[in-house]
């Protein structure tokens, strides 16, 4: 029997497990909010169904069908989770065992004052955006306990991978050094989210949450400062976050400051971490960049 996949968001993360899955001979499906995307997933040997948090898929029986895996990367909205609250019961009525992943955030612990938190703290959030995490990871865990569905969350740091990261913010001049002291943020490169995902479909947990964030909570001004190094740029002038003008997002990242254990995905997953800190991780996106850099030279 073939294994297939099912993603709710074929996005940034959940769509670079996909791809590895696929490579391993696996059947892959999933949602994308419009047509173009679709025609381009399908170009790709995806089967592509449109969803978004007002339009649930078409014909959900279909693209159901033969399914082993589910990944959910959608984000919950104002009516909370989109998939649960359109297709919970389509979910309900998968073979019992169903791998189930959620991909989450770590938003769910709220802000900690820089102390460390693991899976077996409480959930705290601070945030709106936190508070619907939370009602979202809880609502798929009694999905999975109520029809035996083996559900986990995977609870994300800030992610960035290619095309995604500090040097490119650098580099597009979006760059900006905002100073709140004792700040820290945690991350996680985009490659060591699927190789965590991928080893808890092959050693599953049913009901367990992973933080998946690497080893060293920074600052977020030295990650800019870092990649200016990498780059040769001088650094942008310092702010001050209580004077700085952010947007109502971008203050929000502010909200909550604490350091994130990844200890569980270590030792119950076996993970090792590719890119343990930030450092290790701008070092092949940088190289990336180089290449590019030196094609469009070769192109002139």
């Amino acid at each position: 029997m073939t294994n297939k996949l099912f993603c709710f968001g074929l996005g940034f993360s959940a769509r670079l497990v996909a791809n590895q899955l696929q490579g391993e001979g696996w059947k892959i499906a999933g949602t994308t909010r419009n047509a173009d995307k679709a025609k381009q997933l399908e170009a790709d040997g995806i089967e592509p169904f449109i969803f978004g948090d007002d339009q649930p898929v078409a014909d959900i029986k279909t693209a159901l069908r033969g399914v082993t895996h589910v990944l959910v990367s959608a984000p919950p909205g104002g009516q909370g989770d989109p998939v649960i609250h359109h297709h919970g019961n389509d979910l309900a009525a998968l073979p019992e065992g169903t791998w189930i992943g959620y991909l989450s955030t770590t938003g769910v612990y709220g802000d900690r004052d820089g102390a460390e938190v693991s899976e077996e703290d409480e959930l705290l959030p601070s945030g709106k955006r936190g508070r619907r995490r939370v009602t979202a990871e809880k609502a798929w865990f009694d999905l999975g306990r109520r029809h035996g569905l083996c559900v986990q969350s995977f609870r994300l740091a800030g992610i960035y991978g290619p095309g995604r990261n500090a040097l490119e913010t650098v580099r597009a001049g979006r760059a900006r050094r905002i100073i709140k002291p004792g700040q820290v943020f945690s991350r996680i490169h985009v490659e060591d989210i699927a190789q965590t995902v991928l080893a808890s479909i092959k050693r599953p947990d049913c009901g367990a949450a992973y933080n998946v964030c690497d080893d060293d909570a920074a600052p977020p001004q030295d990650v800019i400062v870092y990649a200016c190094g990498m780059l040769g740029i001088d650094p942008p002038a310092e702010e001050d976050f209580a004077t700085a003008r952010l947007s109502p997002m971008a203050a929000s990242f502010y909200e909550d400051n604490k350091r994130v254990s990844n200890a569980r995905i270590k030792e119950e997953l076996g993970v090792k971490l590719r890119y343990p800190d930030y450092r290790a991780g701008l070092m092949p996106l940088y190289d990336e960049i180089l290449a590019r850099l030196e094609s469009r030279e070769e192109i002139d």
